[in-house]
């Protein structure tokens, strides 16, 4: 999908950024509109990013909107320009960019970040068209990163084929320190913002070992060239997939932390198996996209769980992390789900549909009414991938499924799947009919059976619930204030007492408390308790009822005597 931009590729839309105030950080933006032959042309801002399922608006960042023709403001996000008589026009506005994070721009004196949803307008009904983007660096920045093809002869200049390409290209300008290396025919690029104590030379090892196992699993690698934008922090994470590069999120000083430097070995693993899965292999609703809207699918617990999956499974194939590493891994995932009283109220289906209102958009209650469509989608592709390699006696694997999808909807078809078609997929892998398994497990809420499927693989899950006479309350309280309710649980004993977020417990049975979580510890868990609390400046005294926590902790282990078939999906699983 690489793309040589030749001089000859001349585009009728063109941006140019200039950086004139970068310490209170403003981009500005030039957009020339050539080859008009309407009366009245609308200039559009994207209100999202694709990766990131939320109505960001972007146009509330933009200022002094200006054209070289009469210009009206119709919608929040759309320019009216009148164009009668002109086969050209120059459009200048200010972009304000000053949220951290891999989907939204920034820019201080020191570096510029450029999410192009939020910077680059389109003209409607010319998504099509190509377009080319200068970039003017500021004084002592000497370096552009970005997925985008230069243009011969033209400094830091790019072109995109078009407005998708454009949107799915994020800039860095500054002096980021920049490496690369070559692996499976494709050049990478990591450009590392704001220093770090990393490695390069690990770096560049371990990054190629993730690249090499991903590639084996489609088959090929479908780019010339792919850029990893690093952002480092005092803390940070998280990651942006593209379709020829990534934004990710470190801790700056965390590359010689074991703990922090796997995690970041997965987060890579995680955003550079979205260039198949999301970006190529994707939900039919996810492309070619729709700017102006939320574009709904049923379907993230396939994009983003089973990458989710994939992120830690292919760290431990390339031996990055170990066997039993992985396996916690799992077990964490289990336990998160299982325990989760949200779990019991929202399908994955449903959370994928939801995601624009509910999973990037949470409140105090959403751990009572959501589920994360990563952790249990990347359970069900566990699940599922277990079952194929049960059913093949350890001949295949959900590896085949998914290289059989990319090459039939994506290379065949050119387009996104269906639910429906997904589900064809999985049927043909695993030789069963999932009527049942998508009614209980994908479009319902029943509990997941998780052993069954460590059963063919030799493994169960124990329960090591430790036995405890502490009370269980059901709350967390809030980073700041340790008397400070944060969340209740549903059907807790703090839930069911009538104890309310925000509320501040000022005294248990009479004490004044400073810590309420250490004092409810030392109760009699077969007595009520009283609690004083303050809720908008009015005292309340609430009787609390004690009763016993439902939470679970499971251990995945080995069972006694595994048979050979066990043995057989164990090692095909895990690639021992």
């Amino acid at each position: 999908m690489g793309l040589n931009a030749k001089a000859e590729n001349v585009a009728n839309i063109a941006f140019e950024v200039s950086f004139t105030e970068p310490q209170a950080h403003y981009a500005d933006v030039k957009m020339t509109i050539d080859n008009i032959n309407k009366n009245d042309i609308l200039v559009k801002m994207p209100v999202w990013a694709p990766g990131s399922y939320l109505i960001r608006e972007f146009s509330k960042n933009v200022e002094s909107f200006k054209a070289s023709s009469g210009v009206e403001k119709i919608s929040k996000n759309t320019w009216k320009i009148n164009t009668k008589g002109k086969k050209s026009v120059t459009i200048n506005y200010r972009v304000y960019c000053f949220e951290v994070s891999v989907r939204t721009s920034f820019i201080d004196d020191s570096h510029a970040f450029l999410s192009p949803t939020g910077i680059f307008m389109y003209v409607d009904g010319r998504l099509a068209e190509p377009a080319t983007v200068s970039i003017n660096p500021f004084k002592g920045w000497d370096k552009v990163s970005t997925g985008l093809e230069k243009t011969d002869g033209k400094s830091f200049t790019y072109y995109a084929k078009n407005f998708d390409w454009l949107f799915d290209s994020p800039i860095e300008v500054g002096t980021q320190d920049v490496f690369d290396f070559d692996v499976v025919g494709v050049k990478y690029e990591v450009a590392m913002v704001g220093g770090g104590n990393y490695d390069k030379e690990r770096l560049k090892t371990d990054i190629s070992k993730i690249i090499e196992k991903e590639t084996d699993i489609f088959g090929e690698n479908p780019n010339k060239r792919y850029v990893f934008i690093v952002h480092n922090y005092l803390s940070g994470g998280g990651g942006l997939e593209h379709l020829n590069s990534t934004v990710l999120g470190a801790t700056r000083d965390g590359y010689q932390n074991e703990k922090i430097y796997k995690s970041f070995l997965g987060l890579v693993a995680h955003e550079h198996f979205h260039l198949w899965n999301v970006k190529r292999l994707r939900p039919i609703a996810l492309g070619p996209f729709n700017y102006d809207e939320e574009n709904y699918t049923t379907n993230l617990w396939i994009a983003e769980g089973f990458t989710a999956y994939y992120d830690n499974l292919i760290t431990e194939r390339a031996k990055l992390i170990n066997t039993d590493e992985y396996l916690d891994m799992i077990q964490q995932d289990i336990n998160a789900i299982e325990n989760s009283q949200g779990n019991k109220v929202q399908s994955l289906s449903d959370a994928s549909f939801d995601a624009w209102i509910k999973y990037y958009r949470p409140n105090e209650n959403s751990g009572n009414t959501t589920v994360s469509y990563y952790n249990k989608g990347s359970l069900i592709a566990c699940m599922l991938d277990l079952a194929i390699i049960k059913k093949s006696e350890g001949k295949q694997s959900l590896d085949d499924a998914m290289r059989y999808a990319y090459n039939e909807f994506y290379k065949k078809k050119n387009r996104g799947y269906t639910d429906a078609e997904m589900k064809l997929v999985f049927e043909k892998y695993t030789g069963e009919n999932l009527d049942t398994f998508y009614a209980d497990y994908i479009n319902g809420t029943k509990s997941l059976d998780f052993n069954k499927y460590l059963g063919y693989a030799g493994l169960t899950l124990v329960d090591r619930t430790p036995i405890t006479k502490q009370p269980y309350l059901g709350i967390t309280v809030s980073k700041s204030n340790k008397n400070e309710i944060a969340f209740v649980s549903r059907n807790s004993s703090a839930w069911d007492s009538g104890l309310n977020v925000n509320d501040q417990v000022l005294a248990i049975n009479g004490q004044r408390t400073t810590d309420v979580l250490k004092d409810v510890a030392n109760l009699d868990i077969n007595k009520d308790a009283e609690f004083v609390v303050g809720r908008d400046g009015i005292l309340k005294t609430i009787i609390v009822k004690f009763k016993p926590s439902t939470s679970k902790n499971m251990v995945i282990q080995e069972v006694e005597k595994p048979t050979d078939a066990q043995k057989t999906v164990l090692e095909k699983w895990l690639s021992l």
